[in-house]
């Protein structure tokens, strides 16, 4: 994949190298040698990856991240750091500032393209994500952002192990912080899974009675988990099996034997990169839904209607099928809203809905179609049928009083009209024309009533 890669260090020979390495993946990389400089090529290009340098004079990359991190246009870049330094304090000050993974030098070469890809991966998903959710301007991008600490990194884990003493120092070691499953046999883990979940998935590459990676493709094929973030573990020498499963969509990986707080870091921020992804993705459900129902009553809106109605309509015609459209209208609603005021007329709206729903069929989709006035479209019912459907819920508006607050009450009526397909030739809009005349000869006639365009 191709991506933008800030290198940051203030040595050029590592610059050149990592350059070197970086380009010859085919990514675009960007160079800076000091922290200011750095953080002046993120405020004015778009970067997808940072690679920092820990150990650099006057702004060390511990502050760099941490800048980095508190602007909100960048909070939600993934930084690497590197380290000359294979300490843990150094892994945990880097997750702390804000850092998403961290490298030690001299940097391995797997070790390196595993990281700045997946992480790549993930910032091209998110900012995906991020555009078709809502406009930026709408998004706390730092509340956000993958590098987000506190009560999100803990998680539920299963470890899919058969060594009983390693499953049980990694369960030693996690257990503090998550909730710890483990299961011996892959298949009984996948079915655990599926059953109750999990935030993170670590499986063995060295199972005695199993393949490790066929979990994975497993995994990675169902819908439920495609997205769940996977570790493997993986013995020394063996580079080939860690390749396949970071081509099958393996996140991450521990090297026998584990240290410990390497994974912890690893772990805590695949939790996080999931907690991040988690909220974009419900925060795009979210507009979605917003974009095709309607905010007050809950109905789908005239956006959604026509485009199904289009769908369903050139399915009956194709199958030589019935479907029936009902609109229903409140009547003197205008007068509802003059006398009692609009919170009122919006109570209204919402208990016609709410009936609305009550007397028409699960199938059938029910829209507010603009204003006071409701859409009903009926698949496979002709209109003899759909006729003793609008009584039904002309007669379930009048009969009983709408409740508006404080005690009080109010008789609401409503006027429907009904138009069936016609033939072959029949269109959406003609149907809709025709039960809207329906509708206003029910008007006419006094209100109260259900027409359809046969009469």
């Amino acid at each position: 994949m191709t991506a933008r890669v800030l290198v940051v260090d203030d040595v050029p020979a590592n610059v050149k190298l990592l350059e070197a390495r970086l380009a010859a993946e085919y990514f675009e990389v960007l160079t800076a040698y000091s922290g200011p400089e750095a953080l002046a090529v993120c405020a004015r290009e778009r970067i997808d990856v940072v690679l920092l340098d820990v150990m650099m004079p006057g702004m060390d990359g511990f502050e760099v991240c941490r800048r980095i991190k508190q602007e909100p246009a960048t909070a939600h870049v993934p930084v690497i750091m590197v380290t000359a330094l294979d300490q843990s304090a150094d892994k945990v000050q880097g997750l702390d500032a804000g850092a998403d993974d961290f490298l030690t030098k001299p940097v391995d070469e797997i070790a390196l393209m595993t990281r700045v890809k997946n992480l790549a991966r993930l910032k091209v998903l998110s900012d995906e994500l991020m555009m078709h959710a809502a406009p930026a301007r709408q998004m706390d991008l730092s509340a956000t952002s993958v590098g987000e600490s506190g009560a999100a990194e803990r998680g539920r884990i299963l470890i899919v192990e058969d060594e009983a003493r390693s499953a049980a120092r990694m369960v030693e070691g996690l257990a503090r912080t998550h909730t710890v499953t483990v299961e011996g046999d892959p298949q009984t883990g996948l079915l655990k899974l599926l059953d109750e979940g999990c935030d993170l998935l670590i499986v063995s590459l060295s199972l005695s009675q199993a393949d490790g990676l066929r979990l994975v493709s497993q995994v990675r094929s169902l819908e439920r988990t495609r997205h769940l973030p996977i570790i493997v573990l993986v013995e020394p020498g063996d580079e080939p099996r860690l390749m396949r499963g970071l081509d099958m969509g393996v996140n991450d990986y521990l090297m026998r034997p584990v240290e410990r707080n390497e994974m912890l870091a690893r772990v805590r921020t695949q939790i996080k990169r999931k907690r991040h992804s988690d909220r974009i993705r419900a925060r795009l459900e979210e507009s979605v839904e917003l974009s095709v129902v309607d905010p007050l009553t809950g109905l789908h809106n005239r956006r959604y209607m026509e485009d199904h109605l289009r769908t369903l309509v050139a399915q009956a015609v194709r199958g030589g099928r019935p479907l029936s459209l009902l609109i229903a209208d409140i009547d003197h609603f205008k007068a509802i809203n003059d006398t009692w005021g609009h919170d009122v007329g919006d109570k209204v709206l919402r208990q016609v809905a709410q009936r609305f729903r009550q007397n028409i069929r699960s199938m059938d989709l029910a829209c507010r179609f603009g204003g006071e006035e409701f859409v009903g479209i009926m698949p496979d019912l002709d209109l003899a049928r759909a006729l003793q459907v609008g009584e039904r819920l002309r007669a379930s508006i009048a009969g009983d009083v709408f409740t508006v607050g404080s005690g009080g009450h109010l008789q609401v009526t409503a006027s429907v009209g009904l138009a069936a397909l016609a033939g072959w030739d029949d269109t959406p809009d003609n149907l809709i024309k025709r039960a809207d005349q329906a509708l206003y000869a029910a008007k006419r006639r006094g209100r109260n009533r259900v027409m359809s365009d046969a009469a």
